[in-house]
């Protein structure tokens, strides 16, 4: 049962399918409204509506009892809601009800899932996000170089930013491994951790390692498949999950699929088109003659045919790629360039996770309101279970740096009325990423487009910039200051609290590539670390934060005000953005609270700059 306001509704699964659910669905309506007639139920999916008329069958004192029956298929989110005519005024009843019940807001509605249950385990936990060659070394044994390698002697060795003297780019490595991950579980979980999500770790021909050579091998530099099956039984002891990137959209053109080089003893698809791997690649006829498509046209990184029964089969039918990963003790995948990836594609993925483990899951890299993009992403309740939230950190982001107020309402008008509810439970609310400049610099400096398409995107795109850009000391500390209470917001959000290995103890990155700095071995920023651990600790203490419902109460160029709720539990989190002292108003029912969290010597009725409070009902 599920109580709103003065209305319980009710869904009782009678018949359970793949397909979809036979509901019996009964709704209790009170009285003091007047004489209930034309009861119906109101089904929305998308543009589609339908319209359900309900029998009365029972009533008590206060209640009137109405229920129908009906097939409901299978979807990641529905909303609906009831319409009737109480004392012969029609009227909307809803999730929300408000004094106009003749007009209803998608905010009103009640949100519905089918045959779509995302695992319990990675709802509202905290992740720790790994570019595996830069955090540590484990490994005892002396590294080779291989083909188009490049090895660092020490790990304090400036990176190398751009190709090298043979124009080749990313093939500096320093070695680190999972081993060295194993080595740090201990902290990890000091810091909170109950996720690690690791980059590529397959056999490439990059430091990134989103270029695969070989599926089935861990890179030599990253250790050995023993190596990924020791560190996930570890990691399980230890209660934490391990979820792998997957690179299914592309290889390496230095690979065993590809061969463009002959590294590899095999026929790779480049030396013929006869090869057992030319099917895996996309083609197209140019003046006659068949070519393969590059992604982006990149020439290093040939595109993979999702439609190709022997592609799909290598990576996700029985004793292929997925299961062999899963067999090693992986919990989940992200998917890279999931937007790039065909919908029938990702439904084999689903399937083959879901083979190994009920609970596998399934992150997808989108970028933008997967929802919104005509594809089927979460919405089928057959692919992903969620994705990354850049489509919120970059309003939260414009919020704290630049006062922009708008963005953030209607980003999250947008999340909470449109994801469904466990997506919005485990969306990737990340600190920073491989992908852009990382935290600290963000907050820390005016080197980025405003206005542009995203709000980590830099005005100077030079490589030889944007390595040789470091923070001054005052810099810095403006940076943390503004950093903490973005930390403090996300402590409290929806969703997965994801942090990119080094933000927490202050590691610098201005842009893509220099964002991969080695995890420092001295000079970490203790005062920054604390406040995540902090964070962790919150979540490890208020449980109920994982699946608790969010209300929006006030967002102010000033402050930002929400609520966390549950059946028990009730919080009220101000956060401000702000280098002023501000004072707040406390609703009377927070102001016998039973628990608070404090930012900056913040207190409940006053904001100390860049403070923070929660109340706890």
């Amino acid at each position: 049962m599920e109580a709103v306001n003065k209305f319980k509704v009710d869904f009782r699964p009678l018949k359970k399918s793949e397909e979809g659910n036979l509901y019996q669905i009964t709704i209790q309506i009170p009285m003091e409204l007047g004489w209930i007639e034309d009861v119906k139920f109101i089904l929305e999916d998308g543009f589609k509506k339908r319209e359900i008329s309900m029998n009365y069958f029972d009533k008590d004192e206060n209640m009137a009892y109405f229920k129908a029956e009906t097939f409901i298929e299978t979807k990641a989110i529905y909303h609906y809601y009831f319409s009737c005519l109480a004392s012969g005024n029609f009227i909307y009843l809803k999730h929300k009800n408000k004094e106009n019940k003749q007009t209803i807001s998608d905010e009103e509605k009640w949100k519905l899932s089918v045959n779509f249950d995302v695992p319990d385990w990675a709802k509202g936990k905290v992740m720790y996000h790994i570019f595996l060659d830069r955090f540590n070394r484990g490994s005892i044994k002396p590294l080779e170089n291989m083909p188009r390698r490049n090895i660092h002697k020490s790990w304090n060795e400036e990176m190398q930013i751009g190709p090298d003297s043979q124009g080749i780019w990313n093939n500096d490595f320093y070695g680190g491994d999972l081993k060295g991950i194993e080595n740090k579980l201990e902290y990890l979980k000091s810091l909170g951790v109950d996720i690690i999500y690791i980059s590529p770790i397959v056999q490439s021909q990059s430091n990134h390692r989103y270029d695969a050579a070989d599926y089935e091998n861990v890179d030599p530099y990253a250790g050995t498949n023993e190596d990924l099956k020791s560190l996930c039984d570890k990691a399980h002891a230890l209660d934490i999950k391990i979820v792998l990137d997957a690179v299914f959209n592309h290889t390496g053109n230095d690979s065993k699929y590809f061969n463009e080089y002959g590294t590899y003893s095999n026929v790779g698809a480049y030396q013929s088109s006869a090869s057992i791997y030319s099917p895996f690649y996309r083609k197209h006829e140019d003046n006659g003659q068949i070519k393969y498509d590059y992604w982006w046209g990149m020439k290093n990184l040939p595109e993979c045919d999702g439609y190709a029964k022997e592609w799909i089969d290598y990576i996700t039918g029985e004793g292929g790629i997925i299961d062999k990963w899963f067999n090693l003790g992986i919990d989940g995948l992200r998917l890279d360039v999931a937007d790039e990836l065909n919908d029938e594609f990702i439904k084999h993925i689903r399937t083959a996770v879901k083979r190994n483990k009920k609970d596998g899951f399934i992150i997808g890299e989108v970028w933008k309101n997967p929802m919104r993009m005509n594809r089927e992403y979460i919405s089928s309740a057959k692919e992903m279970d969620t994705v990354m939230n850049y489509l919120f950190i970059d309003a939260l982001l414009r919020y704290f740096k630049y006062a922009d107020v708008d963005k953030l309402k209607e980003t999250l008008k947008e999340i909470l009325n449109e994801y469904p509810e466990d997506t919005i439970k485990t969306l990737m609310n990340f600190t920073s990423t491989h992908d852009i400049t990382r935290a600290i610099n963000l907050f820390a400096c005016n080197e980025f487009q405003e206005n542009g398409e995203w709000g980590w995107n830099l005005n100077n795109s030079d490589y030889t910039w944007c390595k040789n850009y470091h923070l001054s000391k005052q810099q810095y500390n403006n940076g943390r200051q503004m950093l903490a209470p973005y930390i403090f917001t996300l402590t409290f959000f929806p969703g997965i609290l994801s942090i990119f290995y080094g933000d927490e103890i202050g590691l610098e990155g201005m842009g893509n590539l220099s964002n991969r700095k080695p995890f420092p071995k001295a000079n970490h920023d203790t005062k920054l670390l604390a406040i995540f651990q902090k964070a962790g600790n919150v979540r490890k203490i208020e449980k109920f934060l994982r699946n608790a419902d969010i209300n929006i109460k006030e967002i102010t160029d000033k402050h930002f005000t929400f609520e966390r709720i549950d059946e028990n539990n009730q919080i009220l989190i101000t956060v401000s953005r702000v280098a002023i002292d501000q004072d707040i108003q406390v609703p009377k029912e927070y102001q016998n609270h039973s628990k608070i969290y404090t930012l900056n010597q913040s207190k409940p009725n006053h904001l100390t700059p860049y403070g923070a409070v929660a109340i706890k009902k």
